[in-house]
This record gives C-alpha cells, structure tokens and sequence, in this order.
C-alpha cells in the first residue's frame, strides 16, 4: 500500500492551503506542497546522492522547507533526523554522531554549532539569511530550480522515516525510530478520535524536534487535508490571534502555554467560537484553568502520548473534563493498554501499575542501542515506564513515573542526564536531581549536591549547567548537603529528598 499522501490531495484539493507561515503570511497549497517536495527529492538524489536508508538531519526552527524535507524523503525510504535546537554543542555532538547523517541542513543561527560538528558530516543552509550574499544557496533556493517531475515513493510502511531523539535515563539521548506505519496509524488513531476534516485549521507552535510538533497534529492534518499555520516559537498573544484570524477548530497546547494564552490581557478580546475544543497533553490541567477555558467556549481534552508510542494514546472527551479531572480518559483507536505489576500480571481496578501498551503505532526500537530496546519492547508490548491506575469505568490516571523523568514547560528532562553533567564539574564530589513543582513551568530541577569545595555556589553550578545542558534542563534550584541519604545498597534515596523539603542555598 502507498501512503503518498500528498499525490492524493494534490488531485483531490490542489488549491487548498495546506501549510502557512505565522510570521510571513506565505502560503502553500497543497499543489505546490507536492511539486515542492519532488523537486526537494530530485534535488537531493542528484547534489548529495541521498537513498533509501539514509539520514538528514536537521537544526532549524519550524520552516516551510522543514515540511517540504521530510516529504521529499519519504520519497527517496530515507530518514529525518530532526535536532533540538536548544541543544549545547556537546548534546548536537552525540546526536549526530550517533546518526551519522549524510546531509546536515541548518539555519544560519544554528551555523556555530554547525561548524564545530566534531563528525565530519556534509552541510547545506537551510535559508538564505537577508545579509547573505546571493552567490551562497540554500536548501530553499535550489529546490525551485529542479525538474517539476514526480519522483517515485520510494518508502514502504515498515521503513523507518524519522528518528526522534529522547533524554536518556542513563544520560544519553536515544533515538527513537518512527516507520511511516506508526505515523499513519497515529494520524488515523487521531482523526477518528478528533473527528478531524479537511475543513479543520490550527495553529502550531511546537518544535519539529519534539514528536508533537510533527505527530500530535501535523501529521493527522495533512492526512486529513487540512490547514496547518507554523510558528517558529510560542508567542501566547500571536497563537490568540492567529487562531482568530484563521478560524482555527482545534487548539493544541500544555497547561504551561494554556495558562499563559489565558493570562493575557486580551484573551477575553479574541473571538475563538469556531475552536471545537483544546487537546491539552503533557500533565493534567488544573481545574480552574479548565474552567476558565470553558468559560471561554473551548472545552478541554486531557490526553497522554509519548514519543515511542503514538503519540495520541489517550484522550479524555471533552464533555468529561471535570467529571474526571486527573484523568488521560481511555486508549484510542487500535491501541491496547494494560497496567500491570512487576510480574507481568493485570491488575485489578485502582491499582497501581506500569503501563505498557501494543498496536501499530509503537516505534521499531531505539536507533544503534538494542539493549535500551530489549528492556523498552518486551513480548509485543512497550513498557512506558509511567505508574497508572484504572478506574471501574475504564477511564486512566497517571499517577507517578516508574522513571526519574519530570515534565518542565512540556519537555522531558530525565536528571541522570543532568546529574552525570553535575558530577563533571570538579567541584561537585555528589549530586541528585528531582523534579519540584513550579508555578510557571509545572516542574522544574531542583540539584542537591555534595561539594568538594565549599566555596562552590548555587550561580557558579547554573552557569556550569547552561553550558553543557540546553536550558530546561538545567536545575532552578540548588541545595547544598554534608551528604545524601542513601539504601543499605548505597543508592541515593530520592524520595527522602522530595519529602524533606532542603533549603537552597
């Protein structure tokens, strides 16, 4: 079965904007998206010699061009590498060395970290910045000058077209492999869920490098035939407005970016009645900032997904968002869910679980690392790592995570990364990272830390972080101990650190 999903709207809707940039106003029609993405192949078969198996990544904020790659890949069966552009040059260093890409593509910004690559790796500007003379192309100049020819679709529902990389438990990212079947499956998963139809709009902010920038709606839209409006960064006044202007249907966002749209001062001035409702993921949303969006007319869905599984899992219908607040609701379309004990075995109603999940929206495995794999995708099923119960009525709560891991502003910040960066410092002789409510962020790091210098301060360990560790994962908090409680084993008692509630210093 092809999934060329673009040759089918290209002869169903050719005139229909498909994608729009925010900032610009440009607009491209289904038509040209599909003109443009056999052009973006037949460029990058001819100049770089990209092929079935190969990656390309990318370091950019949301671009039309980053849409028009990753279809012209999946022509050609090779994979997109999207990188977080928050990065360090250390953590960019590990990702690329680990791919191993043909083709770097970058925005000038980015061109520092670009160069110091320490993998020898091909590069191409994604854009041509305004100041850049004319003689230096890039991605976005030469496509246009290709042959308008179809290239053919070269990838096949098990290849895999992107690999997504995830904070590491043990401190290294792993690169999660996503096949053209897990996103077609999510995207069919998510229209049904959502009713999605080609007349539905939204607006974007999410990075491509985060599975809900691409997965969430993105991806189900294009399928669906819809419009999608791009954001290089999350603006709340600008997402308000655009979402008026464009008459947006849905709205995706995370408490964090939902509390501060409502905090705006001219959120009660933004007519938003054509939005059916706001799928809301990441963490529950409180209650008074659910009430304050259905004061609004937009009700909210509370959903759960992850970037190895889906990502649209769970969602709780809207018309459930008090009745079952905490809730993720139940599992979508073709998903299988259970909660079960270390064992193995199902638990009963309201007891408390890993969840693990089957279907065929489950990555293949993480990219170059099959022992993380092994212990990820057991018998058929991906265990999560997350602690959840399940309700007499079906209906799922999470309650904890099996992990370490901790939610700050909608990222995941794993503090075995962090921490492993904490004891590189010379000063630091210990150091363990929990995750602590925060009113803006919904959580943020907080580092106890043993010192070898007592002269060490709090300023000196935040700048030490901010260079090595993009900037949500650097701690905001930082409290000094003569040592950390620790089992008969010798590891360190985390709990003991969030109960006991440290001053900083």
């Amino acid at each position: 079965m092809e999934l060329d999903w673009l040759k089918h709207w290209n002869l169903e809707t050719p005139n229909k904007i498909a994608i729009k940039d925010g900032d610009s106003g440009k607009e491209i029609p289904y038509a040209d998206l599909f003109r443009l993405s056999n052009q973006a192949a037949r460029f990058l078969i001819n100049t770089y010699q990209i092929k079935k198996g190969d990656r390309v990544a990318v370091l950019s904020t949301n671009e039309l061009e980053y849409v028009f790659l990753f279809f012209a890949l999946q022509r050609l069966g090779a994979i997109l590498v999207p990188i977080n552009f928050r990065l360090t040059q250390r953590e960019v260093d590990h990702i690329i060395s680990d791919s191993q890409p043909q083709l770097v593509l970058f925005q000038e910004a980015f061109g520092g970290i670009v160069e110091n690559l320490e993998f020898k790796v091909q590069k191409l500007l994604l854009q041509k910045p305004d100041n850049l003379v004319p003689e230096s192309d890039s991605f976005a100049d030469v496509i246009h000058l290709q042959p308008n020819d179809e290239v053919p679709f070269t990838a096949t529902e098990n290849d895999p077209v992107m690999i997504l990389y995830t904070s590491g438990t043990t401190g290294a990212p792993k690169g999660a492999l996503l096949s053209l079947k897990m996103i077609y499956w999510n995207s069919v998963n998510t229209q049904l869920r959502l009713n999605l139809q080609s007349t539905d709009c939204t607006v974007i902010f999410l990075p491509f490098f985060h599975t809900g920038g691409w997965n969430v709606l993105t991806t189900p839209f294009i399928h669906a035939g819809g419009k999608l409006v791009f954001l290089k960064k999350f603006d709340a006044e600008q997402v308000l407005k655009l979402s008026e202007k464009e008459k947006a249907t849905i709205l995706f966002g995370v408490p964090t970016t939902m509390d501060m749209m409502a905090r705006t001062p001219v959120f009660k001035n933004y007519d938003l009645q054509k939005i059916r409702y706001a799928i809301v993921g990441g963490e529950p949303m409180p209650v008074e900032l659910i009430k304050t969006w259905a004061d609004k007319g937009i009700p909210v869905r509370q959903g759960y997904g992850l970037t190895e599984f889906g990502p649209n899992v769970f969602s709780l219908n809207e018309e459930d968002a008090l009745r079952k607040i905490g809730s993720i609701g139940f599992p979508n379309h073709y998903v299988e869910a259970k909660v079960v004990n270390d064992e193995g075995q199902e638990l009963a109603a309201d007891e408390i679980g890993e969840l693990i999940l089957r279907g065929p929206v489950a990555m293949q495995g993480y990219w170059n690392n099959p022992k993380a794999t092994e212990e990820t995708l057991r018998d058929g099923w991906l265990h999560t790592g997350d602690l959840v119960r399940k309700d007499s009525e079906g209906y799922f709560y999470v309650v904890g995570r099996k992990k370490d891991m901790f939610i700050s502003g909608g990222e995941n910040v794993y503090p075995a990364e962090v921490e492993q960066i904490l004891r590189s410092h010379p000063g630091v002789l210990e150091a363990a990272v929990i995750g602590v409510k925060d009113e803006k962020w919904g959580e943020v790091g907080k580092a106890f830390v043993v010192t070898r210098d007592e002269e060490l301060t709090a300023e000196a360990l935040r700048t030490y972080c901010l260079k090595n560790l993009a900037k949500f994962k650097t701690p905001h908090h930082y409290a000094f101990l003569p040592n950390l409680p620790k089992g008969d084993s010798g590891k360190i008692l985390k709990r003991l650190l969030l109960n006991e509630g440290f001053p900083s210093k």
